[in-house]
């Protein structure tokens, strides 16, 4: 059985001023939630656009792109989840009938700020493969991520079929970490999610940030470069209050308190 074992508050928007939408609750595409209780410090983000199966069209990607500028800058959130408002739907990828009314310089400019965010919210590949099948080129990052994660064979075949893979096959590929068996309610991935970020919440805040750094900076450049990289995220952690503490906490045998210093 699963349990809740966090406070939920209120869904609300992050933004500073509104847009058109075809979202639900507060006509807003975008929404946030901080959990309360044990689960304080994950933040949830819902994406909300039912009719639209929450394809990336333009209000939905100013939305979260504004509101990951805000939530970046808030030291409170140590974990951040995204998941969807809309049944059976996670995000159905480019939203081409909108994409089909831009001009060529207008999807110049949205296809750049779409690979900023992925490259943000470290997104798969996957997403990507989708555009294949529509006569388009995956133009958000999905002809550099995937072969990164699969090699350059298996990416070639996949991109150029267009093939469209269950979560299960996802999941034996290596591009996706984990795949559960549905529940009742519809929310089992949302369930293993939440799981993780309940195992990743108890570590050091800078730490966390810092290795994150180092593993997204050091895939870009060659292995010794990547050793430099590391070595410069490892010494601005050497003198934060939290590595202290974790050294303490293991000297003293207790769990660690950590603060985010």
């Amino acid at each position: 059985m699963l349990r809740v074992l966090c406070l939920l508050r209120p869904w609300r928007p992050l933004r500073a001023r509104g847009c058109a939408s075809d979202g639900a609750a507060g006509g807003s595409e975008i929404q946030v939630r901080a959990l309360a209780g044990p689960d304080q410090g994950i933040t949830e983000i819902l994406m909300n656009r039912p009719r639209a199966r929450n394809a990336l069209g333009n209000v939905f990607v100013s939305e979260l792109l504004e509101t990951l500028a805000q939530l970046r800058e808030d030291r409170q959130v140590r974990v951040l989840l995204f998941r969807s408002g809309v049944k059976g739907v996670f995000c159905a990828g480019a939203d081409l009938k909108e994409r089909e009314q831009m001009s060529e310089a207008e999807v110049g400019v949205f296809v750049q700020r779409l690979r900023g965010l992925m490259n943000d919210i470290a997104s798969s590949a996957i997403m990507g493969l989708i555009e294949t099948t529509r006569g388009l080129l995956p133009g958000a990052g999905g002809t550099q991520r995937l072969p990164r994660c699969l090699g350059v064979a298996l990416a070639k075949e996949l991109i150029f079929t267009g093939r469209r893979l269950s979560g299960t096959e996802a999941h034996a590929l290596g591009l996706v970490n984990h795949a559960v068996a549905q529940n009742k309610e519809g929310d089992a991935a949302y369930h293993r999610a939440r799981a993780l970020a309940q195992e990743i919440l108890p570590q050091a805040p800078i730490a966390v940030r810092l290795g994150k750094v180092a593993i997204d900076r050091g895939m870009e450049v060659d292995i010794a470069s990547g050793m430099a990289i590391e070595g410069m995220c490892y010494a601005q952690n050497i003198p934060t209050r939290d590595r202290l503490e974790g050294m303490a906490a293991f000297r003293e045998k207790r769990p660690p308190t950590f603060v985010g210093e």
